[in-house]
């Protein structure tokens, strides 16, 4: 392999691979990228057996070839390396050479046959949305994947494929996110978990503008835009009927802005520690009192206006479950469901978009 690459390009492509490089693997081979040099182009590979990404950019190539490069220390190197063209080679051994001005440096590595191969996907069923929708959907939605690795089934989001529409589910238990989108055809019926890391790789590399392609095999699906190519297995299981938790509408709204409810929040949370993360909302006759006492550390209340007919409520919520959901809602004017200290808060956009959080219990 002999080639000539712009340092920015190169740089850049590292990027959008090295996420999912794990120098902890029991495997030595998954700290490495593999990089392989085709005619006119390079292509960057990394995988850890769960998820793969592949980088492909156009560059100029003088001789076809392979070699996997530990990962970390090509993209130290590369990173350090002057603003100036760089000159890579493999060598008989296993071993890169890297050029670039002045700068000279040899590592070694190992052959492209002891590199996993990544699924392929021939002839298998696909859907086109625009990445500007999907962007969004997935924006709006997976803050609410659950962490808890004990809960396997809510580590990932689940995507309902129905008729014309794609409908996007997260919930960790304490909050739900729903999100339902046109996109534009119908497709066949079908439901997969896509996991929480091909989601953080997805929210990284969407754009705003162009068509992000969505092929699904039995238990893996890729999705290929720009230059870049995700492939990543689904979760196995059932995911929970989220409908039964879904309340109906509630007559009496608490209708308030946006920026000012969040950024009351935002205040109140300051007084929170890991064993007393709630704050009161007391939800009064058109006016909303939030508020945090700490014994240990202080007060803090501010009182909000807000168009509310409703009976009086006093409930506590976790403020980062609702700034988490307040700062990606499009829209500056709200009406959120709230009908209990112990029924869970909704905020609905019309049929499209739903987020339900459960209150916490007040000190």
């Amino acid at each position: 392999m002999k080639i000539k690459i712009l340092k920015t390009e190169l740089v850049k492509n590292i990027q959008n691979i090295q996420n999912v490089i794990s120098s902890r693997s029991n495997l030595p081979i998954l700290s490495n990228v593999l990089i392989e040099a085709e005619k006119n182009n390079i292509k960057l590979t990394s995988t850890d057996l769960d998820i793969g990404i592949i980088s492909r950019f156009a560059s100029e190539v003088d001789e076809v070839g392979a070699i996997t490069i530990p990962a970390k220390r090509f993209s130290d190197i590369v990173k350090e390396l002057p603003d100036e063209d760089i000159l890579i080679n493999t060598l008989k051994n296993n071993s890169m050479t890297i050029k670039c001005g002045k700068c000279f440096f040899k590592i070694l590595g190992l052959p492209k046959e002891d590199f996993p191969k990544l699924p392929e996907f021939k002839d298998e069923p696909h859907i086109m949305i625009e990445q500007g929708v999907f962007k969004k959907m997935l924006a709006m939605t997976h803050f609410s994947i659950s962490h808890d690795e004990t809960r396997y089934v809510l580590n990932g989001a689940l995507f309902l494929f129905k008729k014309n529409h794609l409908i996007i589910v997260a919930t960790e238990g304490k909050r739900l996110s729903f999100i339902k989108r046109d996109i534009g055809k119908n497709v066949q019926n079908r439901s997969i978990i896509v996991p929480l890391k091909a989601i953080y790789e997805l929210n990284r590399v969407l754009k705003d503008e162009g068509m992000v392609k969505m092929t699904f095999s039995e238990n893996q699906v890729m999705f290929e835009l720009n230059n870049i190519i995700i492939i990543s297995r689904l979760i196995e299981g059932e995911f929970p009927n989220y409908e039964q938790v879904i309340p109906a509408q509630a007559k009496e709204k608490l209708l308030i802005q946006r920026e000012q409810i969040m950024l009351g929040l935002k205040r109140a949370a300051l007084l929170t520690t890991p064993d007393s993360q709630s704050v009161r909302m007391d939800i009064l006759k058109n006016k909303l009192i939030i508020s945090k006492s700490n014994p240990n550390i202080g007060e803090a209340r501010e009182e909000i206006e807000i168009d509310y007919k409703g009976p009086e409520v006093t409930v506590g919520f976790n403020p980062a479950y609702l700034i988490d959901v307040l700062k990606v809602v499009p829209t500056e004017e709200l009406a959120i469901e709230i009908i209990g200290s112990d029924k869970p808060a909704v905020l609905r956009i019309e049929d499209w978009y739903l987020y339900l959080v459960l209150p916490m219990q007040l000190a």
